[in-house]
């Protein structure tokens, strides 16, 4: 949408702000507007094109039609702008010359206003031949934008297989709808094709998706900087055209006190150490502009093979941004994000494995059946029990806070299942569903599958309650903040004792093994590294080195990280939600942790009896009342305003990763998971990613042909 008035020449902005009123849909009103703006580009362009694009400022409306009632400017109804200024005409009554002239006065008047007139004539041809042109240009340039900006809405690649032009884009969508354009009478559009001989290159097509970006991204840190404080989140790697690529999303407070993310793009990931790191946070700072002293908080989802770099680039965050404190992400279950950050092979093979599990069984209806019939097979004389495993099967069970468990439950039938799809006996299946069933077959059929799927359950029992509480509602996360020491105590214990652990685990395992015929041995990848040793070493001892081990101390060491003391301090501030207020009744907010943001509210010499009357009024409930259980439901009351400090505690936690976003809030993530899974590797775009998540972000194509003309300004002759 346009960010400025369309009447030519209107001074209204910085020095004389005004509200901007989209054109009517009305086709009558509408084009009685386009009339009164004297905009000849605008007539031909439909009601609904001038209300998605275009604006009026309120300098060119009566105040009679604009309602002043109303919290802020709308106009009646029936308002139609009738203000503009018009150059001043030649008045009536003008003095007439009292003395007539001379022949030798009329010759030399009659030649100096030709030579005026011809002067006027040749100034008049100059502006024919230049300003046409340009404006020429800069409606072609609008076609080409508004055609890459549909298809980005719709994630339709501009480019396709079908390109058979070696320079050109041949028969690929965009082109085809500039085609449909201009058969629909843009001439414009039709003139340069002409003078051009194929419209639009694939080296321009780049330049205008590169500018796309560059605009989108300027409105994204625009939006961030005025609502002032932010997060910086990270998801999983992804591959883009054979490089690796740091998917960013930035999560903020809006001035409507609600929680939003944004997806920022994608940063290049290739190289190592310190130079890597250098090179993400200059495209941070640089050239996407994100001021990362407001950064108040970073939150990573990463598998093992990566993990060490994020970890260097989140260590070195804190390191230049002390205020960024390291959080848990929402978007990804406590103990999912700690088995996905362990660098080590048997968990990595579980996790791998939970991948293609989850991806085999959501290609049909019909092998989820199958995993049913197979489940009751198993467990005949416990039916409670099945019903309760067939029903957590229909949900993504491999990303659940018990997956571990849920998978140790049903792992035999899920073996019974997948060979039983291999064998493909009634010949129901294709090659590829047959092909993946024994992919997955292999993997559970592997000892070092089935000991680091017990470890992992057995480990991370102790943290799954934590887990799901800190990421469940704000009387769940404030509960967990105070309960951490009591988890971190029962895993120390476990770290202290491991060897009795670990028997039990590893008897644990041998059993499912062997009611699962799977031989108990070392990996084959050790015993080809390690010949002397082979002979000598024992599973039971391999694995408590190699995995027991490893598995508890890092589990110890990411909570510790994940939970610093400020962090648990920001979750403690949660006793301002109402919820956990009337749980409390007899204890007041927690002052001592929300002086933690005493650097961050208006007046902190008011915040003692600030948070009395904020306690007072939510510690008693009336009949029938219901509180506000969440933080978004706690930003979104009316009389919050009353209470400058809380409103401004309130919206720093709102920033904090760690706690889950209301779906409204979360759009950011899912189109961005969209992205990834529906769109075709070889159409992938980062850049056009950025335009098909944030389509909805307040752009119009003016500025769009502004900025192009500003970056590219020899791309306007006509070739």
């Amino acid at each position: 949408m346009q960010n400025d008035c369309a009447v030519p020449n209107c001074t209204s902005g910085k020095s004389d702000p005004q509200p901007l009123f989209r054109f009517p849909h009305d086709p009558e009103r509408s084009k009685k507007w386009v009339e009164k703006c004297q905009r000849r580009d605008l007539i031909d362009k439909s009601p609904d094109q001038l209300h998605r694009y275009y604006r009026l400022c309120g300098k060119h409306f009566e105040t009679s039609m604009i309602d002043a009632d109303a919290q802020s400017a709308v106009l009646k109804d029936d308002a139609i702008p009738t203000i503009f200024d018009v150059p001043s005409q030649p008045q009536n009554g003008q003095v007439k010359r009292n003395k007539e002239m001379t022949k030798d006065d009329e010759t030399e008047s009659r030649g100096r206003k030709k030579m005026k007139k011809s002067q006027a004539d040749t100034a008049k041809a100059d502006v024919q031949t230049d300003v046409p042109e340009e404006d020429e240009y800069k409606e072609y340039l609008k076609s080409l934008f508004e055609v890459l900006v549909l298809l980005g809405e719709q994630n339709i690649p501009p480019t396709g297989p079908g390109d058979r032009k070696q320079d050109g884009l041949g028969e690929s969508s965009f082109q085809a709808l500039l085609d449909y354009r201009m058969n629909c009478g843009d001439e414009v559009l039709k003139k340069r094709y002409d003078a051009s001989q194929g419209c639009c290159s694939s080296a321009e097509l780049s330049q205008l998706i590169e500018v796309c970006e560059k605009c989108i991204r300027s409105k994204l840190v625009e939006e961030v900087k005025q609502n002032g404080f932010f997060s910086l989140l990270t998801d999983d790697m992804v591959k883009i055209s054979g490089e690796w690529y740091l998917p960013v999303f930035v999560r903020f407070v809006d001035q409507s006190n609600c929680q939003r993310e944004r997806f920022f793009g994608f940063l290049s990931f290739e190289g190592d150490g310190d130079a890597l790191v250098e090179k993400l946070l200059s495209e941070i700072t640089d050239k996407w502009g994100l001021d990362m002293e407001q950064c108040r908080g970073q939150a990573h989802s990463c598998t093992g093979t990566h993990f060490s770099k994020v970890k260097t680039f989140s260590a070195k965050l804190i390191e230049r941004y002390p205020m960024a404190v390291l959080t848990l992400r929402s978007a990804r279950t406590l103990n999912v994000s700690l088995a996905d950050g362990m660098a080590l092979s048997g968990v990595q093979l579980v996790m791998s494995t939970f991948k293609k599990i989850e991806s085999f069984f959501s290609q049909s209806e019909l092998l989820q059946l199958e995993l049913e019939h197979a489940i009751s097979i198993f467990y005949a004389d416990k039916e409670e029990k099945a019903n309760e495993l067939k029903e957590i099967c229909h949900t993504s069970w491999t990303r659940r806070h018990d997956a571990f468990e849920v998978a140790v439950d049903i792992l035999e039938a899920l073996l019974l299942c997948v060979d039983s799809v291999h064998d493909n006996e009634d010949m129901r299946w294709n090659d590829q569903v047959t092909h993946n069933a024994l992919e997955i077959s292999k993997a559970l059929v592997d000892f070092e599958f089935v000991i680091a799927l017990v470890v992992l359950k057995n480990a991370m029992t102790l943290t799954r309650a934590f887990g799901k509480n800190v990421q469940g509602q704000a009387p769940d996360a404030h509960f967990a903040a105070s309960s951490l020491k009591a988890v971190l105590h029962s895993l120390k214990e476990v770290s202290d004792n491991i060897d009795v652990y670990h028997e039990f685990w590893n008897d644990e395992a041998v059993n499912l093994a062997a009611a699962m015929e799977i031989p108990v041995k070392v990996p084959r990848s050790f015993l080809r590294k390690h010949h002397s040793e082979a002979v000598t070493i024992r599973p039971d001892s391999y694995y408590k080195d190699h995995l027991s081990v490893p598995v508890v101390n890092h589990i110890i060491k990411e909570i510790n990280e994940l939970f610093s003391e400020d962090h648990l301090k920001s979750l403690r501030c949660l006793s301002l939600v109402p919820a956990v207020i009337e749980q409390r009744k007899s204890t007041e907010p927690e002052e001592e942790c929300i002086q933690v943001f005493k650097n961050y509210i208006p007046n902190a010499g008011t915040l003692s009896a600030e948070l009395h009357c904020w306690w007072v009024k939510w510690s008693k409930k009336g009949k029938g009342e219901t509180f506000p259980s969440s933080l978004h439901e706690t930003l979104q009351q009316a009389d919050l305003k009353f209470f400058p400090n809380v409103c401004a505690v309130l919206r720093v936690i709102g920033i904090l990763p760690t706690l889950a976003l209301e779906d409204s809030c979360n759009v950011a993530y899912k189109r961005f998971k969209m992205y990834m899974e529906n769109t075709p590797d070889r159409f992938k775009s980062k850049s056009l990613a950025l335009l098909n998540m944030n389509y909805d972000v307040g752009y119009d194509l003016d500025s769009l042909v502004e900025v192009y003309m500003n970056t590219y300004p020899g791309r306007g002759e006509v070739m």
